[in-house]
């Protein structure tokens, strides 16, 4: 159950922090329906800072890319889920004579000019093809250099969908390093960081730790709600009832 929200400062919402690509939609939907007096308040951020806003205090939980997250900035003690691994694709113009087929390694990409943007999550070591020289700031811009026919670039699939342009198209690149993606949280671990790990983890809303809390009512209400289960007993406020069946059971 989660704690009463005067307990802390920041557990009247729940602070989630997602990267470009990641869907933490459906967990998000969950939680709007099972908690839906504990708002949830999305923070997209880039990879390199989700590490950080964690270790800061300044979100509850992230959905980020791992490990590169935990290698840009040690968020301390924390807990991990692992939520699934990404296809790699390759992004290219959609004339271009490798749109031919479905899928693609990386001995047919030596005679290419490959970008790697700054903020790439895939940290390949022996990327395929000639590496051009100048390094766009971030994924978007190296999109833009493609459809320029400055290059190529490899990302993750949710990348290539994410940034998707009419004149551009991707195909699975088969020997690539992949991306996965997890929910990170802090440890020793806060009532709210719990639930959220639940939904993740499929936990149903019947279990003991999967019920939503009951929202707190009024003295105006609790009366009212007392009024209508007597008149629905059939019940007449102030009359003793009590009294009433002793004298039945008398007679």
């Amino acid at each position: 159950m989660i704690t009463d929200p005067a307990d802390s400062a920041h557990s009247h919402r729940f602070r989630l922090a997602y990267v470009p690509g990641a869907t933490p939609a459906k967990w998000v939907r969950k939680w709007r329906e099972r908690f839906h007096d504990v708002p949830l308040q999305l923070i997209p951020c880039s990879v390199a800072e989700s590490a950080g806003l964690l270790r800061d205090g300044a979100v509850d939980a992230v959905v980020t890319r791992i490990p590169q997250a935990i290698d840009a900035v040690d968020p301390g003690p924390h807990h991990l889920i692992e939520l699934y691994e990404e296809t790699t694709v390759v992004v290219l113009p959609n004339d271009h004579y490798l749109t031919v087929a479905d899928e693609l390694t990386s001995d047919q990409l030596a005679d290419e000019q490959i970008l790697v943007p700054l903020d790439d999550v895939l940290g390949w070591d022996d990327v395929p093809g000639t590496v051009v020289d100048h390094r766009p700031e971030t994924t978007a811009d190296a999109v833009e250099l493609v459809a320029a026919g400055t290059g190529l670039l490899v990302v993750p699939q949710s990348l290539a969908r994410l940034h998707h342009r009419r004149d551009l198209d991707f195909r699975p690149l088969l020997d690539a390093p992949t991306s996965r993606v997890g929910l990170v949280w802090s440890s020793p671990t806060s009532e709210l960081a719990e639930q959220f790990a639940g939904l993740v983890r499929g936990r149903s809303a019947n279990s003991s730790r999967g019920q939503a809390p009951a929202p707190k009512r009024s003295a105006k209400e609790k009366a009212a709600a007392k009024k209508a289960n007597r008149e629905a007993a059939g019940k007449v406020p102030g009359k003793n009832y009590g009294k009433s069946a002793a004298r039945k059971r008398r007679r």
